[in-house]
Formats: C-alpha cells, structure tokens, sequence
C-alpha cells in the first residue's frame, strides 16, 4: 500500500547479476546507495521486504557496493529500532569491521552514530574490537587512524572509566606514537578528553595513574619527540593539572 509492487519488485531486482551485464555495471551500488531511502519509505514494519536484498548487497564482490551500505549502516539502523538493529545489522557490521580499509572506513566514519544505538551489554563487547582500526591494511593510511582518534573522542561517553582505563587508554597511547604528526596532535586531543573523563566521574585515581603514565612515557622519553608530546598534551587544554602531576612525580 505504500509502494506499488511493480516498482519494488524492479527495485529488488537491481541485485541480479545479470542486471549488471545488460544494463549498468553498477547497478548493485546504485541499489545500496538508495536502499535507506526505501527502508524509511517502507518503514520498519516492512523491513522483510528488504532484509534478503541488504544482505545480498552486504556480501557483494564489489567492494564498493560493500563501502556503500557501511556508510550508511548508522542511518538504517536509526530507521529500524535497536531490536531489528541487533538481529539483522550487528552481524553485518561485524562482518565490515573485517573488510578491506576502503569499507571499514565506513562504519569508522559513523562508529560512534551507530554503537550509540546498541544496548549498553551489547556495544561493551565492541570495547576489545576498537583496537583492531589501528592495524590497517596500508600502514601509510594516516587517515583512518586520525578518523579513529576522532571517534574515539565522542565514544567516551558511551563507556564508564574502568572500560576507557582498561581499553581505550592502550589505544590512546598507541595514537600518540603514530609517524604522523596529524595523527598524534588529535591523539593529544584524545588523552586529554579521557583525563577530562576521569575527573569528570569522581575517577581521580584513574586520572593520577593515567597521567604518571604520560609522564613516564612522554616527559622522560629519551627521544625529543616524546618529550614535545607531553608538552602538547599539556597545552591542549589540561596544563595545569599536568604541569602540577609533573611536579609531584618529576
């Protein structure tokens, strides 16, 4: 009643190999590109309509086709409730988040858009998982470990400060020795937003033990670069909690 069923029917077809040979070779990455359009048309009441044609795509051999549907994974999911969301879409994205680099930048892009809509117990077991984007297929790829440290920024929200001490610090760590510069000053931008966390839930020691680890690793460092590093982190925003930290550990 809300779409005619000719033309759903036409539109489902769009993933029929022999579509691509005689009619356009991109016609299954057309049919991603528009499926979020459809499935909100349809609305979630109607999402079997779709669900057989999205997982076709899903695991298409074009990898563009694949890159498609991971950026957009955060809208369907917004269009379909968290219960449709966990049944249907968590395998899928778990399934892009061992993809090439060019469609695990996807869901990179939107990491926090989506774990926001998972239930608490469900997005904790991506904690361990959020390492895995610092190993990239291209090591040169600076790009997507900067998109890393953005997102990582805005998932702290999402964790208490066990989680982000246990987890997301190693990470933090990790992007503040990158080869890169662009990469490190938005990693300093990072340790400085998990401090804030810290001391922001009453989680002090968490934050003293934190920061006599930078102090450690970057103010003792016998490599300038280390030590440049501590001095940046200090100046983006958190100077005098760690200029006083310094003087208590030296």
């Amino acid at each position: 009643d809300i779409i005619p069923q000719p033309l759903l029917d036409q539109y489902l077809s769009m993933t029929d190999p022999a579509r691509a040979q005689t009619v356009d070779t991109e016609i299954a990455k057309h049919c991603a590109y528009s499926l979020p359009g459809v499935a909100l048309t349809l609305g979630r009441q109607n999402w079997h309509c779709l669900k057989d044609t999205y997982e076709t795509l899903a695991s298409d051999v074009q990898w563009k086709v694949r890159r498609t549907l991971a950026f957009s994974i955060h809208e369907l999911a917004v269009i379909l409730g968290d219960q449709l969301t966990a049944a249907d879409l968590v395998p899928i994205f778990n399934g892009f988040l061992k993809d090439l680099d060019e469609v695990r930048i996807g869901v990179l892009k939107h990491l926090y858009d989506f774990l926001k809509l998972l239930h608490a117990d469900k997005r904790r077991e991506y904690l361990y998982q959020l390492q895995e984007f610092v190993v990239t297929d291209n090591s040169r790829n600076w790009r997507f470990r900067y998109e890393l440290a953005e997102q990582l920024i805005l998932i702290l929200e999402l964790y208490n400060p066990n989680d982000v001490y246990d987890y997301l610090r190693h990470i933090a760590l990790t992007l503040c020795s990158d080869k890169v510069s662009e990469v490190r000053w938005i990693s300093f931008k990072l340790v400085v937003a998990i401090l804030q966390k810290f001391y922001a839930n009453s989680a002090s020691a968490l934050g003293l033990n934190f920061i006599n680890e930078l102090v450690v690793r970057f103010r003792h460092c016998s490599k300038w670069v280390g030590r440049q590093a501590f001095a940046f982190i200090c100046q983006v925003g958190m100077f005098s909690l760690c200029f006083y930290v310094y003087i208590q550990f030296g």
